[in-house]
């Protein structure tokens, strides 16, 4: 019996590594003063409970498409390539409301990205990562030359604002980056993972089927009824944040190879100022190690966090091209996703 004919190898780059980050953030400023008129709170409980002075959320015209093209943009300017290369379009997130088809196909469409494939993943606040970690493996893979991950969110659509444990976190914001080849390692192993006897932690309050089954959801008859929102057991995420994630950051600095001293910044998902500090802590990270601290002006924006704070810290020079970051998202799932990365 003579052998059976081989399928050719796919040759694709040996590394990969962030060539372009973007982000948008909406126009409309929410400051705390404005979410005491939802809440019975203060200013100071919100900042020392989050770290959050003021959150953005989107308007009419901000939808989750537009503030993706508009990150995206800004990404493909910086990597400096012309938009037909990129070969993927994977958007995160968990906040477009429309079912099918994939927002990605929108905006690969709109960008001028030709045939590329696209689609959407829900990952909650580690969609960056995972996104990270499907585009790393596109390059190295020889599926895509270029690709495109967007996290973006319009949390304002799920936030109950007379919820006093939510309403003050969430916000909406885009944030893009384009990965392709490189001639050295710029993204470590992504450490990624999830735990699912932990799924009601975070959640969406109930199934969409089931709001819209309700007496007066439809017809306007009866009372009022409340659109799904999130719900989050704030404490038990906290715990959780805390001292597993830790150990999920250090097993991705060990991945790496790199030592937290060798950092030039640290860049968590931006959730909870206190659950920041206590991950520096945890790492035992230098003082020397500039760390985002976006939270504070853009609030909670999930899947989007980690590339608008990268923006923001290139920009203002608290980190460098060049620099060592290592990131981390987690969140509802319950899901994680860690690496270090080469900032573009």
């Amino acid at each position: 019996m003579s052998n059976p004919p081989q399928i050719r190898p796919v040759t694709g780059a040996r590394y990969s590594r962030i060539h372009g980050v973007g982000g948008y953030r909406p126009v409309r400023v929410i400051p705390n003063a404005e979410v005491l008129t939802w809440i019975e709170s203060s200013d100071e409980w919100i900042r020392t409970r989050s770290g959050i002075a003021e959150r953005r959320w989107a308007g009419p015209e901000e939808s989750v498409a537009e503030m993706s093209v508009q990150a995206a943009g800004k990404a493909i300017a910086q990597a400096g390539i012309d938009p037909a290369r990129i070969g993927g379009v994977i958007v995160a997130t968990v906040s477009h409301l429309k079912q099918t088809p994939a927002v990605a196909t929108e905006i690969a469409e709109r960008l001028g990205c030709g045939t590329a494939p696209a689609f959407d993943i829900s990952a909650a606040c580690a969609g960056f990562g995972y996104g990270l970690g499907l585009a790393d493996g596109m390059v190295r893979g020889g599926n895509a030359e270029y690709v495109l991950v967007i996290g973006v969110e319009r949390l304002s659509d799920l936030t109950d604002t007379s919820d006093r444990s939510t309403a003050f976190i969430f916000g909406d914001g885009a944030g893009a980056a384009i990965v392709g080849p490189s001639d050295t390692p710029g993204i470590g192993k992504v450490v990624w993972g999830s735990d699912g006897s932990q799924k009601d932690v975070i959640s969406q309050t109930e199934f969409w089927d089931t709001a819209f089954a309700k007496e007066g959801a439809i017809n306007g008859a009866g009372e009022e009824t409340r659109w799904p929102a999130l719900r989050m057991e704030g404490q038990t995420v906290f715990r959780w944040a805390v001292w597993e994630m830790a150990k999920v950051a250090q097993q991705a600095l060990d991945a790496a190879g790199i030592t937290a001293d060798q950092l030039g910044a640290f860049i968590p998902h931006q959730a909870n100022m206190r659950i920041t500090d206590a991950m520096i802590k945890a790492l035992k990270l230098p003082e020397s190690v500039p760390v985002a601290r976006d939270i504070a002006e853009t609030g909670n924006t999930s899947a989007a966090s980690i590339p608008l704070a990268m923006e923001r810290m290139l920009e203002s020079g608290e980190a460098r091209s060049g620099d060592l970051a290592l990131i981390i998202g987690f969140g509802a799932g319950l899901v994680y996703a860690a690496a270090v990365v080469t900032l573009p």
